[in-house]
């Protein structure tokens, strides 16, 4: 880890190469995949009680890699604005809203396309809009812009939310109330963690490491982005 933090720091020549062959490598990887939309923790199966309910839905976000690139992106995201929280609990309540629309059969058009490039622009917000992070600045108007900001990404978020959670829905449909209720639970807080941990990545070690020449929160929106060029060009 010292090693890593260590070229970084010294924009060392030979790890950006290596870091930029890795990522084109893991896009091409993500290529020969298909496109996680529905995904079933338990092969397919409805959970049958609150135990696989609430393991199912934490299985969920982090087996589907569309999912968990969103939720990863909305966390750096919300970490460079002013209130940032909003966003990635935007897109955990309307996520719940989505599965509900699924359940009640409601059919949402375009969803696989939909899903895919909510990651390509969360990861575009993070290559673009960096210049919005104003914490700790005082000026009025700076802070009535950022807080614009982050509701606008925040309704973004949400929209997303519902083509995310309607994914999610696939996996529990017949499912009893017992475990239903347990699989948004899973859902609900591995997501909010996951945000979490990224929103603090984004303030701790990137922040730290980040400089103008290296600027990581955008080379990250950049993979981000790749990756969901991946599962668009997948499902189109």
């Amino acid at each position: 880890m010292n090693k890593i933090l260590s070229a970084i720091q010294t924009n060392d020549e030979r790890f950006w190469k290596r870091l930029t062959i890795g990522l084109l490598a893991l896009i091409a990887l993500l290529s020969l995949a298909q496109p996680a939309v529905a995904h079933h923790p338990f092969a397919g199966e409805a959970p049958n009680n609150w135990w696989e309910g609430f393991l199912s839905g934490l299985g969920h976000p982090v087996i589907g890699f569309d999912h968990l690139a969103f939720v990863i992106a909305s966390g750096l995201v919300a970490a460079n604005t002013k209130r940032g929280w909003m966003i990635p609990l935007g897109f955990v309540m309307a996520a719940i809203a989505g599965t509900g629309l699924h359940l009640q059969g409601v059919n949402l058009p375009l969803l696989e396309v939909m899903i895919a490039a909510s990651v390509i622009a969360m990861g575009g917000f993070l290559v673009l809009f960096q210049s919005h992070n104003v914490v700790g600045e005082s000026n009025h108007n700076n802070q009535a812009e950022s807080f614009s900001y982050s509701l606008l990404i925040a309704l973004g978020s949400a929209i997303a939310g519902i083509f995310h959670g309607y994914a999610y829905g696939e996996a529990v449909v017949g499912a009893e109330m017992t475990p239903l209720v347990a699989y948004l639970a899973g859902f609900t807080l591995i997501q909010l963690g996951i945000a979490l941990g990224s929103y603090k990545l984004a303030q701790t070690l990137l922040a730290q490491v980040s400089t103008p020449s290296v600027p990581l929160t955008r080379l990250i929106g950049c993979g981000i982005m790749g990756m969901g060029v991946v599962f668009v060009t997948s499902v189109i």
